[in-house]
């Protein structure tokens, strides 16, 4: 059995089912480098753990090998679905979908390839619906390329193997007015946009969570759709977490209570999940 505080993983995700919660996350050990699966660890409190499973492993066959960042699994149709980001040296990176029949995999591909543009560098892709049933991804178009980093949203196709339509742009990094310049080792410089995860608040608000840069670190920031929905103008609020962890999300305990999760200290080998009381709006 591990503790919370034991386990080394980047981006946490939590899936409560069947009453067990089931946290999946980025390789702390693999995050930079060459990589070649996910685990998943499972709980019925929070705070012990078993595993870490494998439940996604490169056999040889699959496209990427390396930055396996970032899994998300979303129940969809009765399956499961894990939304991921990947990279190799010849293709941009960008957020694949991978399917299981259980939430403890073992998930296989099931888009081919990226389902982000083949020509632009993608990450962090989460799942949503709106209030029609139709599926859409959203992800980061990614600032090493654009510069100042957007947050996207793609149509996908009822199965969730392959995109419906033409990514559009909910916003920038740019317009949170906390946000601080990173520069890259290429000496470019921009603003950095990660980990969008959508939550509809208690007033039925359509709400992005997002990361970034602040002046004290790793920022969880969030931001409001002006019609709720995806088609909406999103506009900055402040921010839920400054104490230097992001890439969080929200979930709903077993006994109904919303927490956030998200990592934290953002450096390498140190990072944590963190659990925290969501605010009451949300």
């Amino acid at each position: 059995m591990l503790k919370t505080c034991d386990i080394n993983i980047r981006d946490p995700f939590v899936l409560l089912h069947n009453g067990t919660y089931c946290m999946y996350g980025t390789r702390g050990a693999t995050c930079w480098g060459a990589a070649s699966g996910f685990d998943v660890y499972t709980s019925t409190d929070l705070d012990t753990w078993e595993g870490p499973f494998v439940c996604f492993e490169n056999d040889g066959s699959f496209w990427a090998d390396r930055n396996y960042w970032a899994p998300e699994v979303h129940m969809w149709n009765s399956a499961f679905y894990m939304f991921a980001s990947f990279k190799n040296e010849t293709r941009c990176r960008g957020t694949a979908i991978l399917k299981a029949d259980s939430p403890l995999g073992p998930f296989a591909p099931w888009s081919d390839g990226p389902v982000t543009p083949e020509d632009w560098e993608c990450l962090d892709g989460t799942f949503y619906a709106d209030k029609a049933g139709k599926p859409y991804m959203v992800f980061c178009h990614e600032w090493v390329q654009v510069g100042d980093g957007e947050v996207c949203a793609l149509p996908l196709k009822d199965d969730l193997s392959a995109p419906d339509g033409e990514p559009r742009l909910l916003f920038k990094a740019s317009q949170a007015d906390w946000v601080r310049t990173v520069h890259h080792s290429s000496g470019m410089k921009g603003f950095v946009t990660d980990g969008p995860f959508m939550w509809r608040d208690k007033a039925g608000r359509l709400l992005c969570l997002w990361s970034s840069l602040s002046a004290s670190g790793y920022t969880q920031g969030l931001a409001v759709s002006d019609n709720g929905e995806i088609d909406g103008h999103f506009t900055q609020l402040e921010p839920l977490f400054t104490g230097d962890g992001g890439h969080g999300m929200l979930f709903k305990t077993a006994c109904g209570k919303t927490l956030l999760t998200l990592h934290s200290p953002n450096s390498h080998l140190n990072e944590r999940p963190l659990f925290l009381p969501a605010p009451e709006f949300l």
